[in-house]
């Protein structure tokens, strides 16, 4: 293997990894709302049944990941302009990450119809990226609430948009700290199997 596709090999795996955890907690995120509704009661916070809760994240989550959805609406919440920036912002990176992750996944079904190797990611790159967010875990772990700071920090630099108001976007209080979390969590599990699955794959 040239040098050049041994990068390009490194470059796919990582965006491949990435994109898999991100699609996959997103995903997960609606049986996860939905406990986290049931069980922390947060429905009652903005007056609304558990169903409607579900609908309106129904609409949020398809404004989010669908390219030609432009205007965010949901039926039972309000949301404020500065809200509905954040929103747009994360909708980019969101439909970013969704068609990475299709185009990653066309990459590999064709190289497997190929019995093709090419792709096969070197054992030390596997276990450097498996071993990356380590180096994060005991900070989320001790303190999530800085860590999402951060995290808002880093991926939306120069911004507060992120920053709601429950008054004005009651959504924040249905989308909780645990719920939060909980999607980290997954995405972190689905990264690590993927690069456990490089690192063990012969």
């Amino acid at each position: 293997m040239s040098k050049k596709s041994n990068i390009l090999t490194i470059i796919y795996h990582f965006i491949f990894g990435v994109t898999s955890s991100v699609v996959g907690a997103i995903i997960a995120s609606w049986p996860l709302l939905l406990v986290f509704v049931i069980v922390q009661k947060t429905n009652k916070t903005v007056n609304l049944s558990i169903g409607q809760v579900m609908h309106n994240y129904n609409q949020l989550m398809w404004y989010l990941i669908w390219p030609f959805k432009h205007k965010l609406k949901m039926s039972n919440l309000p949301t404020s302009s500065l809200a509905a920036q954040h929103f747009a912002d994360v909708k980019k990176l969101l439909v970013l990450a969704v068609l990475a992750f299709l185009c990653c996944l066309l990459i590999f079904l064709w190289n497997r119809s190929q019995k093709n190797k090419a792709l096969k990611l070197n054992k030390v790159w596997a276990l450097l990226f498996l071993l990356l967010p380590i180096a994060v875990l005991p900070f989320a772990l001790t303190n999530f609430d800085n860590f999402f700071v951060v995290f808002h920090h880093l991926l939306f630099a120069g911004s507060s948009t992120w920053l709601f108001d429950p008054a004005t976007d009651p959504i924040i209080n249905v989308l909780t700290e645990g719920f939060f979390a909980s999607c980290f969590a997954v995405a972190g599990i689905i990264y690590e199997l993927y690069f456990a699955n490089q690192l063990l794959e012969r």
